[in-house]
């Protein structure tokens, strides 16, 4: 399928959107995307009302920064060393 325009887009159902970004997203490694989307996901529960979601959606992105946090230590550390020195050297002011 060709590139949409966006008056396309707004007429497609939220399903159909989020199932394309994701899809997309996931097939591309584009993280940063759905990093952005697991940090919208509590403040769009909230905009809805549902607060208990809210407070279940802060909860497992708050889980999922712990990991990211913790991830220097033990087995997960070392396993992980290459990637924070490849970090590190392309930002040396860290």
């Amino acid at each position: 399928m060709g590139r949409l325009e966006t008056d396309e887009l707004e007429a497609l159902p939220a399903q159909e959107l989020h199932d394309r970004a994701v899809r997309y997203a996931v097939h591309h490694g584009d993280l940063a995307f759905l990093w952005e989307l697991l940090k919208m996901i509590p403040a769009a529960e909230a905009s809805t009302g549902n607060e208990e979601e809210t407070a279940n959606e802060l909860s497992r992105v708050s889980a999922l920064l712990s990991d990211a946090v913790a991830a220097g230590e033990g087995e997960l550390g070392e396993a992980l060393r290459p990637f924070y020195i490849e970090y590190l050297a392309r930002h040396p002011e860290a």
